[in-house]
Parts: structure tokens; sequence; C-alpha cells
């Protein structure tokens, strides 16, 4: 039976997010808002925890997870980056953009994909989500909320809680949030491939719609 806390969106209550990182600690996992919807995450170094964040998603092991992270010095631990990609990524953090990167030894093997060693890693720019890292003092391993089978993100706590009830155990309500997910964007090559149209602006990097 999963545990529901409702939050403020703005000023979340340090106490049931203490609760909450808890549960993550102990090998749970949550759903959480973010600035682009809500996600499952779990912690990034629970082996079992992850392969049931697949297992729920429908979703094999060469579909990349997302390590959420607080900011731009935390990001640095997980990923390769050289300045070119670090300027990139300044734009678009905190924000809805997840970048798919070169993996560091930091990242177990079986969180990169298998045949490419990377990762993708993001900055949510949501004040729940952010206070939730601080309290863990760690990224969060994560995916978009995103059933089988359907196109949109889930969007409504209440919805999550009734079809997760029996499967997560802890659902963080902070109201809803936009129905779109990140925009997702490969920078391993060199040159930026936008790999989903999501809700960050690709304006927002100096991109252009391919």
């Amino acid at each position: 039976m999963s545990q529901y806390f409702e939050v403020h969106p703005d000023n979340p209550q340090g106490r049931l997010l203490k609760q909450a990182a808890q549960i993550l600690q102990q090998g749970g996992i949550a759903a959480v808002p973010t600035d682009s919807s809500y996600a499952l995450v779990c912690r990034l170094d629970d082996k079992a925890a992850a392969q049931e964040l697949r297992r729920l998603r429908q979703v094999d092991e060469k579909h990349h997870l997302t390590l959420l992270c607080r900011d731009l010095s935390e990001l640095a631990s997980y990923a390769r980056v050289d300045n070119q990609q670090y300027r990139l990524l300044k734009l678009g953090t905190p924000g809805p953009y997840t970048f798919i990167l070169e993996a560091t030894k930091e990242v177990p093997r079986r969180l990169s994909h298998p045949s490419r060693r990377t990762i993708g890693l993001r900055v949510p720019d949501h004040r729940v989500t952010q206070a939730l890292l601080e309290v863990l003092g760690q990224p969060l391993l994560g995916t978009t909320l995103i059933l089988p089978g359907d196109d949109e993100p889930m969007n409504d706590p209440q919805q999550i809680r009734a079809h997760f009830q029996k499967t997560l155990q802890a659902v963080i309500d902070a109201g809803a949030c936009p129905m779109q997910p990140t925009t997702v964007i490969d920078l391993v090559s060199g040159t930026p491939e936008v790999l989903r149209q999501g809700r960050g602006e690709l304006s927002r990097l100096g991109l252009e719609a391919g």
C-alpha cells in the first residue's frame, strides 16, 4: 500500500519529504512531481528498485532511465561534459530537458545504455523535487510516468495513487503537473540531436526544430 504525501508545491513540508526520502532509502519507488510531468523514481544505487522501475513502465534495458540531479555540479559527477556541451547544459538547467551524455564510471553499468555507455541526465525546475533531492543528498533515478500504451504522462496524483496503490511505496502530491514529457537532446556525437520534442523549448538552447 503506497503512502500518500500531500505537500505544498512552493513550500513543501520538510517533515513529509524526510518520510518520503526514508521510503526511497529503504528501496521504495515513488511518484513525484516535476516541471514536465509526474515521474517514477528510486534510489540511484538500488538494483532491485531500478529493475522494478523498468517493469512498471514495461521498458527494456535500452530505454534510458534518467538521473535527476540538483544542479550542474552534481550532474558533472555522472557524465563527461566538454565546454560546448556545458554551455548548452547551462542554458537548459534547471528545466524540462533531458540530456543524453557519455556516462562516467560513477554510473553503474547496468544503468547506462548497454551498447553506448550513455546516460540521461536532467535538473528539474520544481521546488518539491529539488527539496526531495536535497534531503536525499544524491540524484534519483527516474522515468516519465507514462502508462504502457498511453501517449501522455499521468498528471493527476489521485489517479496515480488509485492505479499504483499496490505497486508504489509512495506518492508525493503537489498538485497537477504539465502533461508533457521533457525534451530529450543527445549530446554525445558533438552535434546536438533532438530525440524528442517535449515541454522544453528548443529556442532556449539556441536550437531549431528539425
